[in-house]
């Protein structure tokens, strides 16, 4: 074991921390994440207008609503009865793209970023040790999921209180539940929706370890994701639709049934664990390998 290794294995867990809070102050200090977050929360400002325009004359907002008619339509419809529904519209709304586009920039650039801007060989002479700066940047990814999730969530009930009345709500079963219970679902659905993103997180990072260029592990990272979205549309590939990780994205959506259908929700939880073992895994190969010279 050389001496820098050394130090490196001696380093204290307050050390760790600090490394971790340097990284979440580099990364949420940044113009670009600060306008990913802006663009999110601007999405439900935006339907909550669009909504509040649609329905000014008194008339019933268009759709395929009803009790049963699934997440999306069956939120949006119930909005003008009770704002809190644009939380969950708005999380509808972000998650197949939005959520998961800002995730993934920010992983893909969590490493090739570094190198690209010829920090990287710094960070590990430090030293970080090359597990334990692979397992800060992926927990910083994560506390961006977090983040960017609870700023759709916190903006969408904050112009939901704004424009529509709030109180007791009614799930798409069809029961009715209180509104603190009703926050308290929006709370766990948001909570669920951040974990959704748990695997392009961990394929974003993989991606990252495999090229110096930052733009170029983001717009790889990104295009991953609309392949895959536009492969989870396709009929004839039904077979493999439950592989996707974001095949069962929307299913946090059965937590506003009454009782809660858990079977979806734990094939998306379980999915996304996966993908997080194994691109976590291949991350760490490629990463703990790899020649560093930038």
């Amino acid at each position: 074991m050389s001496q820098v290794e050394a130090i490196g294995s001696r380093r204290s867990p307050l050390w760790t921390f600090g490394l971790l809070r340097s990284e979440l102050a580099v990364t949420f200090g940044r113009w670009r994440t600060l306008a990913l977050l802006g663009v999110l929360a601007a999405v439900p400002v935006l339907v909550g207008i669009a909504v509040k325009i649609e329905t000014s004359d008194g008339s019933t907002l268009g759709g395929s609503g009803g009790p049963e008619g699934g997440g999306g339509p069956a939120f949006i419809t119930q909005i003008t009865n009770n704002g809190l529904f644009l939380v969950f519209t708005a999380l509808a709304a972000t998650l197949p793209f939005f959520l998961p586009m800002a995730v993934g920039v920010v992983a893909g650039d969590a490493i090739a970023g570094e190198a690209n801007a010829g920090t990287l060989r710094y960070l590990l002479v430090a030293p970080a040790g090359r597990t334990r700066l692979l397992l800060t940047k992926y927990a910083t990814t994560m506390a961006f999921c977090l983040t960017a999730t609870l700023v759709v969530a916190v903006s969408a009930l904050t112009v939901g209180a704004l424009l529509f009345p709030l109180g007791d709500l009614t799930t798409i079963s069809g029961t009715r539940i209180s509104f603190a219970e009703g926050l308290g679902r929006a709370l766990l659905i948001a909570l669920v929706v951040a974990a959704s993103l748990i695997g392009i997180a961990a394929l974003g990072l993989f991606v990252s370890t495999l090229t110096n260029s930052g733009i170029a592990a983001m717009a790889t990272t990104v295009g991953l994701l609309i392949t895959v979205q536009i492969l989870d549309q396709i009929p004839q590939l039904r077979a493999i639709h439950p592989y996707f990780f974001s095949h069962y994205w929307l299913s946090f959506a059965d937590l506003m049934r009454e009782p809660v259908y858990w079977d979806d929700l734990v094939r998306n939880l379980g999915l996304q664990g996966l993908y997080a073992a194994v691109f976590g895994s291949a991350a760490w190969a490629r990463f703990t390998t790899k020649d560093v010279t930038a």
